[in-house]
């Protein structure tokens, strides 16, 4: 059958308004910001309201053989909710409910389409904190960040999506809408289906509810600042907190572009003292926050920090995360950003910061950095003006190159951000050809007919009828 065909199913299947066709409105869901992966053109876009609705949806794609992309708010930055030609793209942007925070077991079941803001803010009513806070919190959603098994600032600490993630619905390739995992604190009965679904970016199952485990609240934070006059040098002073037997609740560096470019935007006055800041907090109680504050500061002092301090204005350190938040953002006001998000050991940090910026060099291209320097995952933003297609050839022999780099440190080509598209190739060159085989063989089991978000992740295959 032809794949307009099954925008009439699915008419006739879900209630009104669910199907999207306007070119004008299925304009804006056709990729993700990574701008430079490429995309297709879908016959329509679907917006479920339940669990049900999506697999009904799932169902019909299969019947007219029609791949389908999940999407939850569009802020990946690898290509991996890009659509693809004759395909739904199927936005669980309308499943926005916190079904249930139960205080007692600490934990929260919700729809995929919540905001992470969202449901760190309710849990923060009952005493309670939902750790994973990716710089995209703001507008970023649950389901998404299961998708990608989305990290953020507190990481370094308190670990990723996937070490929240108790229970897990989701509509298989087969349009079976089961349930894995558990809403004990416990429980290793069969495979961990739940975990594999984590950061498999949508091509295993498509995400309907999420059980997340909470924490209780936590401590107000302490900040320490450092201005460094190298990457360099803000890598030594990340290697020494590590060495110090530290582990910061965050340690974020943020270079001199992308402090430009956030002034340039906000005004917020950061670009003039520092080539590079570099931010550490702590949540330990009492003492122990005094002590993980101080021997902090001296790991800056120590590493070469040109001037360094332990804040005791919250509204000051909240600003300087503000900025660290704002950076993607700020960057593509200067031109189309192609963003790394390669990860290494610590103690390689201050190597791979240097191995960037000689890359730049050699290319010829702008790149900024932000990272989350704590865990040793680093965003490499590379900046080309607009329409240069000479400078975005350069720039992703760049983008190659820092993934050769990172493996060469004994890391990996993404830490957090998922491969999506972008970063396939340099999933082929981390992974031998067993193990990538054997990742084929799960998609196999789990999609049969290969309409799960069909070209990612994964070397592309033709569907499967």
């Amino acid at each position: 059958m032809l794949s307009a065909h099954v925008v009439q199913d699915l008419r006739r299947t879900l209630p009104a308004g669910r199907v999207l066709e306007d070119p004008g409105i299925v304009a804006g869901y056709l990729r993700d910001e990574a701008v430079w992966a490429p995309h297709g053109e879908p016959v329509a876009v679907v917006r479920p309201h339940s669990a049900e609705e999506v697999r009904q949806v799932v169902r019909a794609c299969l019947r007219h053989r029609v791949p389908v992309v999940p999407r939850g708010a569009g802020t990946g930055l690898s290509g991996g909710a890009n659509a693809v030609d004759g395909g739904i793209v199927l936005s669980t942007e309308q499943m926005t409910a916190i079904r249930e925070i139960d205080a007692t077991e600490r934990l929260a079941v919700v729809e995929p389409g919540v905001v992470n803001d969202d449901l760190r803010a309710a849990c923060a009513e009952q005493g309670l904190w939902y750790p994973p806070d990716p710089s995209s919190a703001p507008w970023s959603t649950i389901g998404g960040n299961v998708a990608t098994n989305a990290g953020g600032l507190c990481c370094v600490k308190y670990g990723v999506t996937r070490d929240y993630v108790l229970g897990i619905q989701v509509v298989t390739g087969t349009g079976e809408l089961v349930r894995l995992g558990r809403r004990t604190a416990k429980g290793v009965a069969g495979y961990d289906l739940a975990g594999l679904m984590v950061g498999s970016e949508g091509t295993l199952g498509i995400v309907t509810e999420v059980t997340v485990r909470l924490r209780p609240a936590r401590e107000p934070e302490r900040t320490v600042a450092g201005y460094f006059g190298s990457l360099t040098d803000a890598g030594r002073a990340v290697a020494a907190v590590g060495a110090a037997g530290i582990t910061p609740s965050a340690l974020e560096l943020i270079d001199r572009h992308t402090l430009a470019a956030v002034d340039a935007w906000k005004n917020m006055g950061l670009s003039a003292e520092a080539d590079v800041v570099l931010l550490g907090r702590t949540d330990a109680p009492g003492e122990a926050g005094d002590h993980e504050a101080e021997t902090m500061l001296a790991c800056f002092t120590g590493a070469g920090a040109t001037w360094a301090v332990a804040s005791s204005d919250a509204e000051e350190a909240d600003a300087l995360f503000a900025a660290r938040r704002l950076a993607y953002p700020a960057l593509e006001r200067i031109g189309p950003v192609l963003t790394e998000d390669v990860c290494v050991p610590r103690a390689a940090v201050p190597d791979m910061l240097g191995r960037i910026e000689r890359v730049g060099q050699r290319h010829d291209v702008l790149i900024a950095n932000v990272a989350h320097a704590g865990d040793g995952n680093l965003h490499p933003l590379l900046i080309v003006p607009a329409d240069d297609t000479v400078a975005r050839t350069r720039a992703e022999a760049a983008f190659e190159e820092i993934l050769d780099d990172a493996l060469a440190l004994g890391g990996t080509v993404t830490g957090e951000h998922g491969v999506g598209l972008l970063k396939r190739a340099g999933l082929e060159r981390e992974l031998p050809p067993p193990v990538l085989a054997l990742q084929a063989a799960v998609k196999q089991a789990l999609d049969p007919h290969g309409i799960l978000n069909p070209g990612k992740v994964i070397a592309p295959c033709a569907p499967r009828f």
